[in-house]
């Protein structure tokens, strides 16, 4: 078939019908299982309304073929063979019709709205919505749950969506619009056949009602435990260094059993639900199938039912004990899907604690002017980490924050970046309030490089263009040379043959030493440039000649940019302007290198440290 041909055109037009991309200005979406899924099919009106239609005819067309069926042995047993086709043609002609024909172009019309309209379009949208939300959430909410887990639920709830309505749509309406004509039917030839198929379906839905709230709750406490288990999985992949480094206990085999065994009891407490309703529905069917043979077979005996009504009877009743084993599969589905949606829409559908003010404006480029004023902030809880803090850096100036590990440092820095909000006070950019400005302006003012070096597993070009989109081959490669990365990123390759800007770093970039990913991470902060620099033990992963290699392109950089240095290592940062000594949320000491070391505080004694007085004191006690 070649590409671009007509049949080609066709597909496209069927698979377009669902935008995968389309959203609405809906800030969070619906909490609530049932409204959730609502929310979803309106936006795709069309091709479910399409899907009802065909569910309903394949179930009137499966009904129309059992009774003609029937009336097919009667004919023939009543018909002359030699005038047979003469005298009938229109009525086989429509039989044949109905078999080639309108069958074939109602199970071909189902298939496709299916398949290449709900499956790959609509599941795309609800994931791609779902995607939309999450990625606002802030820094806390990825902080108290697995990333793992986290993508499962947007991946595991689009499916659930659409498998919930299709099932809804097309399998279930299908089945009952077989049920209803079936009853019709037999009601027509015997009054009592149409009561026993009636006093089943009452039967039926009994069962549903009664023992699928069982089917429903241990399919909820399945979808969560297999989410916990598969965390879990995830989590011990992802740390699979700290874990060969450290379990020689098999401690970790302990912890994911530990949810294998949740998660088994759970399955366990599924299984015995589902046994149960199959057990019900066998025996139920099989009163509803022993009494109409009995009624046809009593009738027939006194003339007052014929072959072929038998025939068509027998038929619809042993398609309805098929269809009832596979619509409780389904009905089983549909509640597992519908606990799949309740438990993604508990982290798909929460509102942000960190959001945009209504009225938030979007920052200009900054000067560099950040203040924190009566600031405070305790993780939530009573007290510590950031008390009453007053700091002003100015445009230019380059400051160290520096103190004993907990002191508040990072914090501090996390806070002007607003990845979590202050309890009190208030932090301001250019006079502007961090809380009233977009999230996006606000943090497009900094340029961040940490201990951690935050790369992703996609290529060196990617990672380093990330600092600014629309990046050149020629600017990603002069921030690598600034960075001192060109050299050896020229060397790199990964497993499927990839080479230099081009090659995998793989997750968290471990496919790179700590040096190397230091270096791509100062290369995307050289990229983007912003007019304020956050330098978090940037060099900490250096060794001494690499960081010299690069000390000064970041003494370039750092000229007429604002800057915000965090380093253990105090060689590093003592040439900066002023030195802001933190102590329990508290600004201890302040001022040059000089002035901290005459004043022979804090500072002055972790420099001692570090510069050989204290391992100079032991090796001089020894």
């Amino acid at each position: 078939m070649k590409e671009g041909g007509w049949r080609d055109r066709l597909w496209r037009k069927a698979e377009g019908w669902v935008d995968p991309f389309q959203d609405t200005d809906r800030e969070v979406l619906p909490a609530d299982a049932w409204r959730f899924i609502l929310y979803f099919a309106r936006q795709a009106k069309g091709p479910f309304i399409a899907l009802l239609i065909v569910g309903g005819l394949a179930g009137a067309v499966d009904a129309a073929l059992y009774w003609s069926i029937g009336w097919l042995i009667d004919l023939l047993d009543r018909a002359d063979p030699k005038t047979l086709i003469t005298e009938h043609w229109p009525e086989l002609a429509a039989l044949l019709a109905l078999l080639l024909v309108v069958r074939t172009v109602v199970l071909i019309a189902s298939a496709v709205v299916e398949q290449q309209v709900v499956v790959p379009g609509f599941y795309s949208m609800v994931r791609w919505q779902a995607f939309r939300r999450v990625i606002e959430q802030p820094y806390t909410f990825y902080q108290n749950d697995f990333a793992g887990r986290i993508a499962t639920k947007i991946m595991q709830g689009g499916e659930a969506v659409g498998d919930f309505i299709v099932n809804i749509l097309q399998t279930m309406w299908s089945f009952l619009t077989f049920i209803v004509l079936a009853i019709t039917i037999l009601a027509t030839v015997e009054p009592w056949l149409g009561v026993v198929v009636g006093v089943w379906f009452i039967g039926y839905a009994a069962i549903v009602r009664f023992l699928l709230p069982e089917m429903r709750r241990a399919g909820r406490a399945t979808a969560d435990e297999r989410s916990i288990f598969n965390g879990r999985l995830v989590d011990a992949f992802t740390n699979i260094v700290a874990v060969k480094l450290f379990d020689s206990g098999r401690r970790e085999h302990a912890y994911v059993r530990d949810g294998l065994e949740r998660f088994l009891v759970a399955v366990i407490r599924l299984t015995r639900a589902i046994t149960t309703v199959r057990a019900s529905v066998a025996l139920l069917n099989g009163l509803m199938m022993g009494s109409i043979a009995a009624i046809c077979i009593h009738k027939w005996t006194g003339g007052g039912i014929s072959t072929g009504a038998i025939a068509a009877a027998l038929g619809l009743v042993f398609r309805l004990n098929q269809m009832s084993g596979w619509m409780m599969f389904n009905i089983n589905g549909l509640v597992r899907n519908y606990a799949t949606v309740q438990d993604a829409t508990r982290t798909i559908s929460v509102r942000p604690a960190i959001r945009d003010a209504a009225n938030a404006i979007v920052l200009p480029r900054a000067s560099g002017d950040i203040r924190f004023e009566n600031v405070s902030f305790h993780y939530g809880k009573g007290g510590g980490v950031i008390e009453n803090l007053n700091l002003h850096v100015r445009p230019g100036e380059r400051v160290a924050l520096i103190g004993p590990s907990g002191a508040g440092k990072t914090t501090i820095v996390n806070l002007a970046l607003r990845l979590f909000d202050v309890e009190k006070g208030r932090i301001l950019i250019d006079g502007h309030d961090v809380r009233a400005v977009t999230q996006a302006s606000l943090r497009a003012q900094f340029g961040v490089v940490s201990q951690d070096a935050m790369l992703m597993h996609r290529s060196i070009r990617d990672n380093i263009g990330y600092g600014r989109a629309g990046a050149t081959q020629a600017e990603i490669e002069d921030a690598a040379e600034r960075a001192a990365a060109h050299e050896f990123i020229a060397g790199v390759s990964d497993p499927h043959d990839r080479q230099g800007y081009d090659a995998h770093v793989g997750e968290r970039g471990v496919k790179l030493s700590g040096g190397q990913r230091q270096r791509v991470a100062i290369a995307r902060m050289m990229l983007k440039d912003a007019p304020i620099l956050i330098l978090d033990e940037a060099t900490s992963a250096l060794d001494s000649e690499v960081e010299a290699a690069i000390q000064d392109n970041l003494y370039r950089m750092m000229e007429g940019k604002t800057v915000i240095a965090i380093a253990h290592r105090l060689s590093t940062i003592a040439a900066l302007d002023r030195l802001i000594v933190i102590d329990e949320g508290r600004i201890v000491e302040e001022g040059t290198h000089a002035q901290l070391i005459a004043r022979d505080g804090l500072y002055a004694q972790l420099w001692k440290r570090q510069s050989g007085g204290f391992l100079g004191n032991r090796l001089a006690a020894e």
